[in-house]
């Protein structure tokens, strides 16, 4: 879906009181950035969080060591929660997750918790993959209060990403007279260009915009980066590569932007782009992926590959001794483009499609299959496809291609 691993569709606008304050409710969280290790004395510090060079992460520390103090405060402990999960995302380091469980612990579980803490719950549940979960506890939340536009909101973005786009729809018509024209429109645009409705989706989104110029900064980056996605798939790729560069003009540093813009680059022949754009992001996964595919392709940046190939080897061997099965899009790519594994990659890949069915996650299936020669993947695929009625011009070409 659209803009839904990173950011998704929660990004709401404080003006309109039933709505609440901004929350992330879609993180893009990455593996460890390690090789895993095993400590000889239990006072030894492994890493350190920046916290000296970010503002951010030093309120984090703070809130943690007042809810240290008042650890059923639950003002506090929710404050602290959302911070983190932005943090999750922001950073691409799902550590910040566990933080915002740990905040949370009082009321993890309850079956019944506080709203707040409920939809929180749900929140990291659907950024950990449990989806299930996810949505049972907005199930909970939405029946108790039906007019809950946050919780609304997030699950149709869970919705979406399971590819149950009716249903998503439906929950995207009911926040209307909950919040902002833009969030509306840009929530039903995300599951209705993945269902046959790409053109009008796109111009609806394009009419919201140009409706709301003044809106919420990160509420236009979510706009624009979700219309820079769509245009991309429907082929009209100076649109997409426009609009993808007024988002990059809003938040030059969001990892969901900065992943989509650099894939459309990928697949334009532009890795040098993406090097300029990437290079300094190397500690979350996603974008070290990224910068190892564009840097395969410059024969004057093999130094440079050959090092982010090797750390990048380390943390997905890290993240299985773990039993982190969060990344599995992610690993996929990296096993098929640089480990050259084509029969584990369509493992990979087929896991992954169990799970989550963004367009993402359908064309590295389709390529793994392409390339391991399995007919019956891409049929499924094909199948996929038509019966969503997905119009996508690079995922067309890829199934034309006979395995």
């Amino acid at each position: 879906m659209a803009a839904s691993a990173g950011k998704g569709m929660a990004r709401l606008e404080q003006a309109k009181a039933p709505m609440g304050a901004l929350l992330i409710a879609l993180v893009c969280a990455a593996p460890l950035a390690a090789a895993p290790f095993v400590p000889t004395d239990d006072s030894q510090v492994l890493e350190r969080l920046p916290e000296k060079l970010d503002r951010s992460l030093a309120e984090l520390k703070r809130l943690r060591g007042a809810l240290a103090q008042r650890p059923d405060d639950l003002a506090l402990a929710t404050k602290l929660a959302r911070r983190s999960i932005e943090a999750a995302r922001e950073a691409g380091d799902p550590r910040f997750l566990g933080q915002a469980q740990a905040a949370l612990a009082p009321w993890w579980s309850l079956p019944e918790p506080p709203p707040a803490a409920l939809l929180l719950r749900a929140t990291v549940k659907q950024s950990t993959h449990d989806f299930a979960g996810s949505l049972a506890d907005l199930d909970r939340l939405i029946a108790q209060r039906p007019a809950d536009g946050q919780a609304l909101l997030t699950r149709a973005t869970v919705l979406t990403v399971q590819g149950r786009y009716g249903e998503a729809r439906a929950d995207c018509a009911r926040i209307a007279r909950l919040t902002l024209p833009l969030v509306t429109t840009a929530c039903a645009a995300a599951p209705a260009s993945l269902s046959g409705e790409a053109e009008p989706a796109y111009r609806s989104l394009a009419l919201a915009l140009a409706r709301q110029p003044d809106a919420d900064a990160a509420l236009r980056e979510w706009a624009l980066t979700l219309s820079a996605e769509i245009a991309w798939r429907r082929g009209d790729q100076a649109a997409a590569d426009a609009q993808f560069r007024d988002a990059l003009a809003l938040d030059a540093r969001d990892p969901y932007l900065l992943a989509a813009y650099s894939d459309f680059l990928l697949e334009h022949g532009r890795a040098a782009e993406v090097i300029a754009l990437v290079k300094d992001y190397g500690r979350n996964d996603s974008l070290l992926l990224r910068l190892a595919l564009a840097e395969a392709r410059l024969p004057e940046m093999h130094a440079a590959y050959e090092a982010h190939r090797a750390d990048l080897a380390a943390r997905f061997d890290a993240a299985r001794r773990r039993g982190d099965s969060l990344h599995r899009r992610e690993e996929a790519r990296y096993t098929l483009a640089i480990a050259g594994d084509t029969r584990a990659a369509l493992e990979l890949a087929r896991a992954n499609w169990q799970v989550q069915k963004e367009p993402a996650d359908l064309r590295i299936l389709i390529e793994a299959a392409l390339a391991a020669r399995d007919a019956r993947t891409l049929e499924e695929a094909r199948a996929w496809v038509a019966s969503q009625k997905l119009e996508d011009a690079a995922l067309t070409a890829l199934l034309d291609v006979k395995a």
